[in-house]
């Protein structure tokens, strides 16, 4: 009989291996305490599946350099790494499903070649990516995808959780049924009854006819639960009533429906902290986290970022009719980035800066300011505090430069010193740019207002401007078409 791929514990102390040994024992992994000077004759005797270090960081950097084809997790969030091996971070107390899909990352560390048995287009297109996070969760929406189980998926907002309930409903037996998804957290809790289940006429005051709820609209395919963490209390005892007989009823009647539908349900939230406050069933969580699916975040998935762009760039040149183009400056200063607004923040981006630099190429000068993590000469630049203030300025600068061209007029006998730029040299002492910008802001709409005899219309033609915008500009600095 094979032997199982032991783990090994490494440089932890008495406490941490008891949590560690009393969990690893009860789901069946084989599991020894190594001291990091015997780790070397350890592994080349037997590979392990993966090593659990709870040392401090003044060791780490040897043990991931060293052990590169090894996966390794760690106790401490002190300790950081860079290395594809530093699989994750072990929290303790341990979490039973966080230590699974760990477990499960460390098993396809040391598989990489790891094929859809498919190979699905599909799923190459939707989930988007070539690093190991994302390879992980091709498999196992594969692996699910032609069973009827209950899958959760979890994730922060803007991962793209609905993405993977689509490639799991694209690549099932039910794929010629619909998908129908439902955001449970954007529902009034006295509605969102009648929206899962439908009414019958006559059912609540204005219930004028009968209306077919999300349960009957997804028979014979998939029913998305978005945000399921905020559904009301009232409706978790209902909906898990359905799970468990799998017939509902309409609301206001009596006759008993086929819930012939798959659920597959999602959130942002932690729902064991959510089940520990009373705020959520215990019994309805483990009803539907039958197959859990952890979409990553996009800073633990920063490799993919050049693919993920290429593929929302294709996606959006259809929408604006133009293109964009990236340095390669640029792309490193996005892949520094910790993008706090996962893939949904990625896509914004790139759909601002199709509408300001539409067919051009971008590089850093051209990003927003909070997106800019290098230098000129690629060096790591630490960022300062952003806020929109320093983003407006920024931009009231760019429509200085489309202000200034021409350039001004000026006496070909006076000497300048043409490097110093139009404005000449900074005063010593310093100067308050906010109030420098509003003075030439106000200055440029006078003179637009003089040489238009007073017409908004006409002066917002000439800066380049919507005339409503010139108005409320007009009306904050207190100017008039007189002057």
């Amino acid at each position: 009989m094979q032997r199982r791929p032991p783990i090994y514990l490494v440089d932890t102390n008495q406490a941490q291996y008891d949590t560690l040994a009393t969990v690893l024992h009860f789901i069946g992994e084989t599991f020894e305490a190594v001291r990091s000077a015997d780790l070397l004759n350890k592994v080349n005797e037997f590979n392990p599946l993966c090593i659990i270090f709870g040392g401090e960081t003044s060791t780490s950097d040897n043990l991931f350099k060293g052990f590169s084809n090894t996966a390794i997790l760690t106790l401490s969030d002190q300790v950081t790494s860079g290395e594809k091996n530093h699989i994750g971070l072990l929290s303790l107390p341990i979490v039973n499903a966080e230590l699974t899909q760990l477990l499960h990352y460390c098993q396809s560390f040391h598989n990489p070649n790891k094929k859809l048995k498919k190979a699905n287009k599909y799923l190459m297109s939707s989930l988007v990516g070539r690093g190991l996070r994302i390879q992980e969760i091709r498999y196992l929406v594969e692996q699910v995808s032609d069973s009827n189980a209950n899958v959760l998926i979890l994730g922060e907002s803007g991962t793209g959780k609905e993405v993977v309930a689509r490639a799991i409903h694209e690549i099932s037996k039910r794929k010629n049924g619909p998908f129908v998804p439902i955001n449970c957290g954007a529902i009034p809790a006295e509605l969102i009854e009648s929206e899962l289940f439908g009414h019958e006429k006559g059912a609540f005051t204005g219930a004028f006819s009968a209306r077919k709820g999300r349960f009957e609209l997804a028979s014979g395919g998939t029913l998305f639960l978005d945000e399921i963490g905020d559904m009301p209390m009232p409706m978790q005892v209902k909906l898990l009533r359905v799970l468990q007989e799998r017939t509902f009823e309409r609301v206001g009647g009596t006759k008993a429906l086929q819930a012939d539908v798959r659920i597959i349900a999602a959130t942002h939230r932690n729902l064991e902290t959510l089940i520990t406050d009373g705020l959520f069933r215990e019994d309805l969580y483990y009803r539907l986290n039958v197959f859990p699916i952890e979409k990553p975040a996009l800073r633990d998935r920063q490799e993919d970022i050049p693919l993920l762009l290429q593929e929302l760039l294709s996606r959006l040149e259809g929408e604006h009719h133009a293109t964009l183009r990236f340095t390669q400056r640029a792309l490193d200063s996005l892949m520094k980035h910790p993008w706090p607004g996962n893939v949904r923040e990625l896509s914004n981006l790139l759909e601002r800066l199709l509408i300001l630099h539409a067919n051009k190429i971008v590089d850093l000068g051209e990003l927003p300011i909070k997106y800019r993590h290098i230098d000129a000469q690629g060096g790591y630049v630490e960022q300062i505090q952003y806020s929109p203030e320093q983003e407006m300025l920024a931009e009231r600068d760019a429509l200085c430069d489309m202000f200034i061209d021409p350039p001004i007029a000026f006496d070909e006998s006076e000497q300048v010193d043409e490097s110093l730029g139009f404005l000449g040299h900074l005063p010593v002492e310093g100067m308050n740019l906010k109030s420098k910008l509003t003075e030439f802001e106000i200055e440029m709409i006078r003179q637009a207002l003089d040489s238009q005899e007073g017409v908004v219309s006409h002066a917002a033609e000439l800066l380049s401007m919507r005339r409503t915008t010139l108005v409320e500009k007009m009306k904050k600095y207190g100017l008039n078409k007189d002057g």
